[in-house]
């Protein structure tokens, strides 16, 4: 075990999982539950669960879960030990000395410090002679002294060693530079080199200060234009964004979502902090989703090209599921924002600011898109627009939004609005009938198993499986139950072999008088914990009588005693009838 059981138990004890969660999410009393809006996932209708009873979490929308060490690591992209040393620093509790593995925690914190060393290394690097060329290119970008100093803005020479050489003479091993992908191993195997040459260098800061990725630009037109940290133990790309550190501050509820680096900073050093960007990559859920923690509105302040335009129609989706207000910036002239605000010279951050607070929002953004795909002078070219107008209207949840649209659409074009309507209802039929489609595909695949990408076992044997779920739920929340059910089960009855794990878990946890759950985040991965509590939470309502107990275990041994498929060819007629004799007799 990673910690003693006392310490981590008293840890829990202290740091109580509502007081811990309600500091990130907004929660509400539901019977002896809370419930609040997924922090994990973008949703609108709150489906995430604290239980008391068990001290646990789970969100029935996307299956996150744990208890109150795996919340504060999800949240906080922290590891188990830096999460278990983040509460009890909470608690005022003093960590135990040793008896636990920090390898990882400690691989973390040296890829830490050799990302804050590089970042140091890089700035120097750029203020030097061999970085004038990296410096006149960010003052070529008009941008000041100051903002570099502020971003931490640097250069890699052209020397594919030098950081290498750097960060080896500071201590740092080979192992933990390519960790930190600062470092590549050369093909050979015999020795490293450094990642990124001849780049102006972006560091990229998370919310508690560390630097834990970087990007890098090249200033000819050589390609990859921008070259990126893929993913290490302290970064990835997919759930970052680049000056969230500094936009989280800017005490605004409304995101400027760049496309890129210079975008930000040019927009930042115009006296907007609350600009973020996405890094190397389309925006995904899990940025949607971390943006909601610090904004309710996110401007979307994307290129006019065409790439920029689609990026736009892909992140409006994903940015409603997470339940932000969207607007859409349209520059004048195609030009990008840091084009745009260059161009006005001393009035770029008020023209700037004007066309922020001119900007539409998504619906109106796409409502007008639509309209510049038909020619509304003729009759076709209006019934075109106005089936895809009615189409887009429809995909609003809202009734009043929905409504307003619906009002604006057909004042416009001179449409009755009840005819107009029917025509927005129907998408809305369509639609239901879709979900409720797919809702029935997915239920059905859930009752058979099929759906369940991790226990894939209990597709193959459904009646013995459920079984054996059921009664690991009975014996986690009664565990004066654990004799009882080892005098009539063994661990070889079990026919699913993580059911099997689970049952070895838990009954030697309660044969040794520790609380079932209570080291569960140290001594399982990620999926064999959610795993746990998706039967704990979604299939808990199991009967816990004596009566219900007894038949768990008879069907348990009697699934047990069948015949596999590979038993029948080597079984002699005597074994055969011996074997069905016997599971006869139980079925009595």
């Amino acid at each position: 075990m990673a910690f003693p059981e006392g310490f981590i138990q008293e840890l829990k004890m202290r740091n109580d999982i509502t007081d811990v969660i309600s500091s990130y999410v907004t929660l509400k009393k539901r019977g002896r539950n809370m419930v609040g809006l997924c922090p994990f996932h973008g949703e609108k209708t709150p489906s995430f669960n604290i239980y008391t009873e068990t001290d646990s979490f789970y969100c029935f929308g996307c299956g996150a879960s744990g208890d109150v060490i795996s919340f504060i690591m999800k949240i906080n992209n922290l590891d188990y030990v830096e999460a278990v040393r983040y509460l009890a620093q909470r608690a005022g509790m003093d960590m135990p000395e040793d008896g636990y593995d920090d390898s990882i925690s400690k691989l973390r914190k040296r890829v830490y410090e050799a990302n804050r060393e590089a970042a140091r290394f890089y700035y120097k690097t750029l203020v030097s002679e061999k970085g004038r060329a990296g410096l006149d290119y960010f003052h070529s970008r008009m941008l000041t002294d100051s903002t570099i100093r502020r971003f931490g803005l640097g250069f890699a020479d052209d020397n594919w060693s030098s950081l290498c050489e750097h960060l080896k003479s500071k201590g740092f091993k080979e192992s933990e530079l390519t960790a930190a992908n600062l470092a590549v191993r050369r093909r050979s195997g015999k020795g490293i080199y450094d990642r990124f040459t001849n780049r102006v260098m972006f560091p990229i800061i998370d919310l508690r200060g560390n630097v834990i990725a970087f990007g890098g630009r090249i200033m000819t037109d050589e390609k990859p234009k921008y070259l990126n940290t893929s993913d290490t133990p302290v970064f990835k790309k997919s759930e970052n964004l680049f000056s969230l550190n500094n936009a989280k501050n800017s005490g605004s509820r409304t995101l400027i979502l760049c496309e890129g680096y210079m975008d930000v900073i040019a927009v930042n050093q115009a006296g907007f902090q609350n600009a973020v960007a996405t890094l190397g990559t389309a925006l995904t859920t899990e940025q949607a989703v971390l943006m909601k923690r610090y904004a309710d509105e996110v401007i979307i302040c994307y290129d006019a090209d065409e790439a920029g335009q689609k990026a736009t129609a892909r992140a409006i989706p994903l940015l409603r599921g997470a339940g932000l207000n969207i607007r859409v910036l349209s520059i004048p002239n195609g030009k990008d924002p840091d084009e745009f605000i260059k161009s006005k010279g001393e009035d770029g951050p008020a023209a700037f600011k004007a066309i922020i607070e001119s900007s539409g929002n998504d619906v109106e953004y796409r409502l007008q898109k639509l309209k510049n795909q038909y020619n509304t002078e003729t009759s076709e070219g209006r019934v075109g627009y106005l089936n895809a107008a009615a189409n887009l209207i429809s995909t609003i949840s809202g009734d009043i939004e929905r409504d307003v649209y619906t009002s604006l659409v057909c004042n416009e074009f001179g449409v009755d609005k009840d005819a107009f309507r029917r025509q927005v209802n129907s998408g809305i039929r369509r639609k239901n009938r879709d979900y409720q489609k797919k809702e029935i595909r997915k239920i059905q695949s859930d009752l058979g198993g099929r759906g369940d990408k991790f226990n894939t076992e209990h597709y193959k044997k459904p009646r013995s499986s459920s079984a054996e779920e059921a009664l690991i739920i009975y014996l986690i929340k009664n565990p004066d139950s654990a004799e009882y059910i080892s005098e009539r089960l063994t661990p070889e009855n079990f026919q699913n072999s993580l059911m099997r794990r689970y049952y070895e878990y838990f009954s030697a946890r309660i044969k040794s008088g520790y609380e079932p759950l209570n080291n569960i985040t140290a001594d399982f991965t990620e999926d064999e914990k959610n795993q746990i509590f998706k039967m704990l939470h979604e299939h808990g309502a199991i009967s816990e009588t004596k009566l219900a107990l007894d038949e768990y275990i008879g069907v348990i041994v009697e699934e047990s005693e069948k015949p596999q498929s590979g038993d029948y060819a080597n079984m002699s007629t005597d074994d055969m009838l011996e074997r069905l004799n016997k599971i006869r007799k139980n079925k009595q």
